[in-house]
């Protein structure tokens, strides 16, 4: 049997032929309508993490093996790896079968063929890469991916000669007392020429207690043919784990996400708290920011230098620039520009961009927004759909009217405007620079460059109303009092109508 001379990607890992992904197990201990490959952790599915963990190895063709959930799991291939081949094993009767279905559906693939179960959210580039290279450098039919544990139990053993060569995989039930001892055990991640693969999993067999066909019986079969067969250990067991329910997805998660910030802390970003900090793999942060307790970064986020987010921040899809803050706040797809300012308790929405400086304040949510430079929208305010030119400063609990129950409609804000308290903005509507907003307005007009905007009622004041509707309560007797001293002092005005 004779193996094909892999090249190598650019990035200069060996290659290989074809990687099949096993992901086609039903996941009955996750107790979810969801597949279990699909169970989300730090920013990917746990086969997206094993899907990216391959990419590097340049292979020609990916297959994955899919059945249980297989429309959710052939809808979320198509959105993150489009190229991969999904097949469908329709019945799952073990790891050989789903191997011997993969091979079927590309009987052109040749040479190395990775193999690696979808549920291995852990598994690193590194790794894969090393056991490539071990496979390559040996010269071997089949190499096998082993890690050294402290606590063994329930997982198959791996076997050695006096050389170090790998003769057998033991599982738990069928190990002597000698081979229960060993701590080196198989990961399920295996590197085999296809050739060799095909030869073994043409001969494997269904005689065992689940009736089932294991990848691991191609090893033994291999040995027996005088098949050269090696193992790689990997340099962190954690690597191997897979993931089989809720806890152990928790646990994964808390193990991904500590890799992640020990990544980030070595490379200058100040990370407060560990313990209570979660940045998805996806998430790039620049040296000297910080990051407080609390703080969750998600998805496509970048942070920038000198920023700070934090404490008790969300941030989804967001652009944080230099020297920016965000401080107990909720954002979605939303850029937050040099040195701006943002909360605390904002929820920005995407579409929104602030520009150098801008500020957005307590309580105050934006959607879809344009603030502009130096502008300000420091409380208690909603802005949708809007531009915000330079300099512009928004009063207190101003609501930009955007939505006539039908359609949404834009607000343009101009240069150095001055929006008065509590003022309602009913789109379609341009202030323009310069302009000013008496408080409490509701502005449905343009208000033109450098004038006053002013719409509202003007006040009248029905003296002593409240004496005569409101008799014998609290109010009236202050009331009364007042104008007790008011008469005693002289005052003219005291209980006139206005």
């Amino acid at each position: 049997m004779s193996q094909q001379e892999p090249s190598t990607t650019d990035a200069g890992a060996p290659a290989v032929a074809a990687v099949v992904v096993l992901a086609a197990g039903q996941g009955t201990r996750m107790r979810s309508a969801t597949p279990k490959v699909l169970h989300a952790l730090g920013g990917r599915s746990m086969l997206g993490h094993v899907l990216a963990a391959c990419e590097p190895l340049g292979a020609a063709t990916t297959v994955v093996v899919v059945g249980s959930g297989r429309d959710q799991v052939e809808a979320h291939l198509a959105e993150v790896a489009p190229a991969a081949l999904p097949v469908v094993q329709e019945e799952q009767r073990g790891s050989g079968h789903a191997a011997q279905v993969a091979l079927a559906a590309v009987p052109e693939v040749e040479g190395p063929v990775l193999l690696v179960n979808g549920d291995a959210p852990l598994l690193r580039v590194e790794t894969v890469t090393d056991l490539v290279a071990e496979h390559v450098r040996a010269g071997n039919a089949l190499t096998v991916l082993t890690a050294e544990v402290d606590d063994p139990t329930g997982l198959g053993r791996i076997v050695r000669d006096g050389s170090g060569a790998v003769t057998a995989i033991v599982e738990q039930r069928d190990a002597t007392p000698g081979q229960r001892a060993i701590r080196e055990i198989n990961a399920g991640v295996y590197v085999g020429d296809a050739a060799a693969l095909r030869s073994g999993l043409s001969r494997i067999s269904a005689d065992n207690d689940q009736g089932e066909l294991y990848v691991t019986d191609v090893l033994g079969l291999l040995v027996a043919d005088g098949a050269p067969v090696g193992g790689a250990r990997a340099v962190d067991a954690d690597d191997v784990l897979g993931c089989n329910d809720r806890r152990e997805l928790a646990a994964r998660r808390r193990t991904l996400n500590d890799r992640v910030l020990d990544r980030l802390m070595v490379e200058g970003v100040t990370v407060v708290d560990p313990a209570t900090t979660w940045v998805d793999v996806t998430v790039t942060v620049e040296r000297d920011a910080v990051l407080e307790p609390g703080t969750h970064l998600k998805g496509t986020t970048s942070v920038a230098s000198g920023a700070v987010v934090g404490p008790d921040t969300t941030l989804v899809d967001c652009t944080v620039e230099a020297g920016a803050s965000v401080v107990r706040s909720h954002c979605l797809g939303a850029v937050v520009g040099p040195e701006a300012t943002v909360g605390p308790f904002s929820y920005l929405r995407p579409g929104t961009r602030l520009a150098a400086g801008a500020k957005v304040g307590a309580f105050v949510e934006v959607k879809n927004t344009q603030v502009g430079e130096g502008s300000k929208v420091p409380h208690l305010s909603y802005v949708g759909d809007a531009t915000i030119g330079r300099g512009a400063n928004v009063g207190a609990a101003t609501v930009f009217v955007n939505y006539d129950g039908v359609d949404k409609h834009r607000t343009t804000i101009g240069d150095h405007v001055r929006i008065g308290s509590d003022t309602m903005l009913v789109a379609p509507v341009t202030v323009g620079d310069g302009a000013y907003t008496a408080a409490g307005s509701v502005i449905t007009d343009d208000v033109p460059p450098g004038a006053m905007g002013v719409a509202r009622a003007r006040q009248r004041n029905v003296g002593g109303w409240v004496r005569r509707r409101r008799p014998g309560t609290p109010a009236a007797e202050a009331a009364a009092a007042a104008e007790s001293r008011a008469e005693a002092s002289g005052d003219p005005g005291a209980d006139h109508d206005s």
